[in-house]
This record gives structure tokens, C-alpha cells and sequence, in this order.
């Protein structure tokens, strides 16, 4: 599952808003709005943004993932 700050991070990289996230994942603004608030989302939302973002290029990095400095974070594939 991907982190709050990945979630926003890959946004900020496609210059999307989060009405744009909830288009392309087929799910309520209000649901993303809360996700990146901090909030629990169900999962099958949570899986409908990563693949959302996946789907418009946006690699998602694990802790200690191709990172010589750790951290997570995101790229475009």
C-alpha cells in the first residue's frame, strides 16, 4: 500500500488535482481528500489510487527500494 506522502508526491509529478485522482480511479473525491488527510480508506479504494497512478506511469519506491539515500518516494517509469 502506498503512504500519504507517496499518494500526494505522485499527484504533484502528474499535475493532478484530487479531483483528477478520483476520475481516473473511478472513486469519491471525498475519499481521496480524506486518504490524504490521514484517514482509513477501504481497501478497495486504496488499491483503485495506486492503480490509478500506476496506470499513468508513476513508479512507487519502497524504504531502501533503488535508493542509496532509503526512503520511500516516486518516479515516472
Amino acid at each position: 500500500m502506498i503512504s500519504v506522502d507517496q499518494c500526494r508526491a505522485a499527484r504533484a509529478l502528474l499535475n493532478w488535482s484530487a479531483q483528477d485522482l478520483a476520475n481516473e480511479a473511478e472513486i469519491g473525491v471525498a475519499t481521496v481528500r480524506r486518504y490524504e488527510a490521514g484517514a482509513p480508506i477501504a481497501n478497495p479504494s486504496m488499491t483503485a489510487i495506486e492503480t490509478a497512478l500506476s496506470r499513468a506511469g508513476i513508479a512507487f519506491v519502497s524504504t531502501g527500494e533503488a535508493s542509496n539515500q532509503g526512503g520511500e518516494g516516486v518516479r515516472f517509469r
